[in-house]
């Protein structure tokens, strides 16, 4: 969290007790996580009770609660719910912070806009719901303004909603938030927020410009949003620790992980307390992904962001000496990976001090993976802390297929046609790739290659002076800046770009084609008019072209599905599906989704023409997480590049997809990989990789030719 005391106001809102309705039971959990949160409002982080605002209805079966008064003001009706966003707006200043936190049922009803292009409204369910057509969500498109209200007056906003967006039903000691089924009845449009016409406006403007997310609400990146689950998935309250008090699972994880980071004085982010909620969350409810969008790199109660590689999690603490990732084969992981395990709120992961374990990767499934800690022994370290769910991993070592190996070339001489280089430079070159030797060492990534081997990559020196990579025998292009010998950096940025160009590899690398799944899974890409290119698998078009890539679903279960746009400038981004800036799209059994790019290339006379990758994966178990394969462009400085959404509504503005919003890429990673590395691994113990004997993950490409 921050270290500033930040300015908070709260809206708390907690319902378990309803209005008799056909839709919506009485919950037990709901003003219990309310409780919860203005404790640690409270007495953590010194909130003042006069800028908290309590709306909630207990369930009157619950003597263990404390019953609200009778004032009806307090009591979380839609009326209640409206006018508190109202105050809010106007009684906080620009730069000082709202916080939200709705717990409750979640409901999604027939529209009552016709200027939505969706047929149903999500929203929350006020306790006054009822069954008449007086009875009153309060929908995404009202809430889409309260919360542009605020944001346009500068207020720095977070809401957390612990309710479903649909679906669900009981299973044992847990309890569905949601009706279960969506509501058709007729109900009023009149709205207290706005009228029709601010209501329209305000949706338009915020949907044209973002994708519409978890909670029905546009993915804008003016607030933070933390979701109890995905549409179409279940938001479950339990009796947590096996007592008789429930919880919402998402609410009670967020504030034990707030809890036992308040003391530590690291920063956190919302990216982070949404790693450990989801890892926590989901050794519970498989069925339940805690979602977040907007500004996840901002720092928790903070208005500063924080940049963060992208990790993996550890989501299951089997024993001392074993745990769980949620990376497998479809990330091209393999038996002998290593992963550095640290604190769940470091932000600094070169410090090594602060590892807490090296882990072991023992058995490779789809998109999870089983690891031993290992003994100072075996390679590793003492222990050093608390191994929890949530606890981000940095791959140390890389499975033994993806590294690659490097020949430093320093027999040019001058007057050579093949290998001429200036007379001055010639007895400077083994010393300039002395220096890149040497910051190749433990790197993880990339080894000298050896008598009798094949090198992928080749460093010399060029003519001018600059270290030079080639492949295939001759330089790689367009990677900028050229680093001269003489610099002092240089050695070691010649090191990252290796690194980096062979974790790209690794990623066009991956392959599992041949699955069981593959005759499930149609890529299809087609032109803007739905027609079908000449040649299907490898299309030529021209940059601004609009395209159509549609993924279907043939089988009888849901798929988790990706799609990696491999680039031309070494970059690897996420194409957002769905709407969602999130690990995985979750395609159902029989579906069709259709994403529109608009293609480009960078906007320099380097790129004339370039290929293009779109590879999609998909797994049916797991949490299938490939944001960490992510890269950042080599060719600098970057430009308007690659796949970028076509944005139908009110025109055909595009945005560039090299940094998907809300997602943290590696950046750094790279780099790191080997700064927490004492001795680099004997890369001959590690297993080679095997194929998946469950067959449960399948990758599929399309490679585009793209001309000016």
């Amino acid at each position: 969290m921050s270290d500033q005391i930040p300015v908070i106001y709260a809206l708390l809102i907690g319902i378990d007790s309803y209005k008799p309705n056909r839709l919506y039971k009485n919950l037990k959990g709901a003003v219990r996580d309310i409780n919860l949160v203005e404790t640690f409002l409270t007495e953590t982080l010194k909130v003042p009770v006069e800028q908290i605002r309590k709306l909630i209805s207990p369930n009157q079966e619950d003597t263990a609660l404390q019953l609200v008064s009778s004032d009806q003001d307090q009591e979380p009706t839609y009326e209640n719910i409206v006018n508190a966003f109202k105050v809010l707006t106007e009684v906080v200043q620009p730069g000082e912070q709202v916080y939200i936190h709705y717990s409750g049922h979640g409901g999604r009803a027939t529209t009552v806009y016709p200027f939505k292009q969706e047929p149903n409204d999500e929203g929350i369910v006020p306790m006054d719901i009822g069954d008449s057509a007086e009875g009153r969500y309060l929908r995404d498109v009202e809430m889409t303004t309260l919360l542009k209200r605020m944001t346009d007056k500068g207020i720095i906003v977070t809401m957390v909603l612990d309710s479903c967006h649909s679906g669900g039903s009981t299973r044992g000691d847990a309890e569905i938030r949601s009706a279960g089924q969506t509501d058709v009845a007729q109900r009023t449009s009149e709205s207290l927020v706005a009228d029709p016409k601010e209501l329209e406006q305000n949706w338009l403007d915020v949907t044209r410009n973002s994708a519409v997310g978890a909670g029905g609400l546009p993915q804008a990146r003016d607030y933070v949003l933390l979701a109890a689950c995905r549409p179409n998935e279940y938001a479950y309250e339990y009796a947590v620790n096996g007592g008789s008090e429930r919880h919402g699972a998402l609410t009670y994880w967020m504030i034990d992980t707030l809890t036992s980071v308040a003391t530590s004085g690291q920063p956190l982010t919302y990216k982070l307390l949404h790693d450990r909620i989801n890892a926590q969350v989901q050794s519970k409810f498989a069925q339940q992904i805690p979602m977040i969008v907007g500004e996840s790199d901002r720092l928790v109660f903070g208005s500063d962001r924080w940049s963060t590689p992208f990790t993996v999690a550890v989501i299951k603490v089997t024993s001392e000496t074993e745990i769980t990732i949620n990376a497998g084969q479809a990330q091209g992981l393999s038996k002998g990976t290593r992963f550095s395990i640290y604190p769940l709120s470091t932000t600094d992961f070169t410090d090594r001090a602060k590892q807490v374990a090296i882990a072991e990767l023992t058995q490779v499934d789809a998109s999870e993976s089983t690891a031993r800690i290992l003994t100072p022994e075996a390679g590793g370290i003492p222990v050093n802390g608390t191994l929890e769910p949530g606890a981000p991993a940095i791959m140390i070592s890389a499975p033994v297929d993806l590294i690659q190996r490097v020949r430093f070339f320093a027999e040019k001489v001058a007057g050579d046609q093949e290998n001429d280089l200036p007379s001055s430079l010639v007895e400077q070159q083994t010393e300039a790739l002395d220096r890149v030797r040497q910051a190749l060492a433990s790197n993880g990534w990339v080894v000298e290659v050896q008598e009798g081997e094949s090198a992928t990559y080749q460093v010399a020196l060029d003519r001018e002076g600059n270290y030079e990579i080639c492949q295939n025998g001759m330089p790689i292009p367009n990677l900028r800046p050229l680093l001269a010998f003489t610099e002092a950096t240089a050695p070691k940025q010649v090191v990252d770009r290796l690194v980096h160009l062979a974790k790209y590899q690794a990623v066009q690398s991956l392959d599992n084609s041949s699955s069981k799944l593959a005759p499930l899974l149609t890529v299809e890409l087609v032109k803007d008019d739905d027609s079908a290119f000449d040649d299907p698998q490898n299309p030529v078009i021209q940059a601004g072209d609009i395209i159509c890539l549609r993924l279907t679903n043939k089988g009888t279960q849901p798929l988790k599905v990706a799609v990696l746009d491999i680039e031309p400038t070494w970059a690897v981004s996420q194409i957002p599906l769905g709407g969602l800036e999130s690990p995985f799209f979750n395609l159902d059994a029989g579906a069709t989704e259709e994403v529109k790019l608009a293609m480009s290339l960078p906007d320099d006379d380097a790129y004339h023409q370039a290929k293009e990758t779109l590879k999609v994966f998909a797994v049916q178990k797991g949490l299938a997480d490939f944001r960490w394969l992510t890269l950042p462009a080599l060719d600098e400085p970057p430009a308007t590049r690659g796949a970028a959404l076509e944005e139908s509504l009110g025109g055909e503005a595009t945005r560039s997809l090299g940094e998907p919003e809300g997602i943290n890429p590696l950046n750094n990673l790279m780099k790191m990989i080997g700064a927490d590395l004492v001795n680099a691994p004997n890369v001959t113990r590690a297993a080679t990789m095997v194929v998946d004997p469950k067959q449960d993950w399948v990758t599929k490409q399309v490679q585009i030719l793209i001309e000016r």
